[in-house]
């Protein structure tokens, strides 16, 4: 188990930093970055940290400090250097940037609460075909409508602790079964997206003791936890096995708020005149009276 992730008052972002620049170097070649690798046998996956200071134009010396895990006074310069030489994407330089230069959340411990608008709220009633919900830190679900309960589940029965995605995902078997078709996938965003909010709040007390819990209850999010892949939520597709009305095909995108980035809009539609839509219609139907919304 990652010892970090059970830490009651936050996580260790020293070696959130150290492990995760580790992983991000084992997982590149030298034939990946037009070196030349002499040998069959290396002692160490991926690059060697002689290899990567080379290519990112720092000091050896330089470099092993920061992958141990002491970021301070790094510039935000040699940061795009590094996150150039690994071959980082847009959300892994964000994550990098997080861990080694924590200045905006450092003299805070923990996160602000998160409140949902009543106006949002309001927004998300209208929405009476259209599956939706609101998001926040930690896969925290703050608000969300009739179809979103038709199509994922009664979420105002839980406990208000308890409506949160990757607890529902990795310890609910109803909600396994429902994205049965895309499970590898569905964990992997989840824990990537938990990844990234640690970046931002290592001293979160909450976040900390859902990544403990997790890591305790379900073998899949400790491998993919210590994996230490990040990304952002987006958009595309879902499959989902409904208890109901069987396969959906759903698109989903996801629309950050204005007035707080860490919430974020997520709906979900069909094709028009496809099953799937049909289906949502049925779903619609059954559902008129069902409640909606923070409870």
């Amino acid at each position: 188990m990652d010892v970090n992730a059970a830490r009651p008052e936050g996580l260790d972002r020293r070696a959130e930093l150290s492990e995760f620049l580790r992983t991000r170097r084992a997982r590149l070649q030298p034939q990946d970055v037009g070196l030349t690798g002499y040998g069959r046998h290396r002692r160490v996956p991926g690059l060697r940290r002689e290899e990567l200071a080379q290519l990112a134009g720092v000091s050896v010396a330089y470099y092993t400090r920061l992958e141990q895990g002491n970021g301070r006074n790094v510039s935000a310069e040699v940061l795009d250097s590094i996150a150039r030489a690994l071959r980082l994407s847009n959300a892994e330089h964000a994550h990098l940037t997080h861990l080694a230069k924590p200045t905006a959340h450092k003299k805070k411990r923990g996160a602000p609460t998160q409140a949902l608008r009543p106006a949002l709220q309001d927004l998300l009633d209208a929405m009476e075909t259209v599956p939706a919900y609101v998001g926040g830190r930690r896969s925290d679900i703050l608000g969300w409508n009739r179809m979103a309960t038709a199509v994922f589940g009664d979420w105002g029965a839980l406990p208000r602790e308890q409506r949160n995605w990757a607890r529902l995902v990795f310890l609910d078997p109803a909600v396994r079964e429902l994205f049965a078709d895309t499970w590898d996938k569905k964990t992997s965003d989840m824990v990537s997206f938990l990844r990234m909010d640690a970046g931002r709040y290592p001293n979160d007390p909450r976040l900390s003791a859902l990544v403990g819990e997790l890591s305790v209850k379900s073998e899949t999010f400790r491998k993919l936890w210590a994996a230490h892949d990040v990304r952002e939520k987006g958009h595309g597709v879902k499959r989902l096995r409904h208890p109901l009305v069987g396969e959906l095909t759903l698109s989903y995108e996801t629309m950050r708020l204005d007035d707080d980035a860490e919430q974020h809009l997520v709906t979900y539609h069909a094709e028009p005149g496809s099953p799937s839509a049909e289906a949502l219609r049925l779903l619609a139907s059954w559902n008129a009276e069902s409640p909606a919304g923070v409870r």
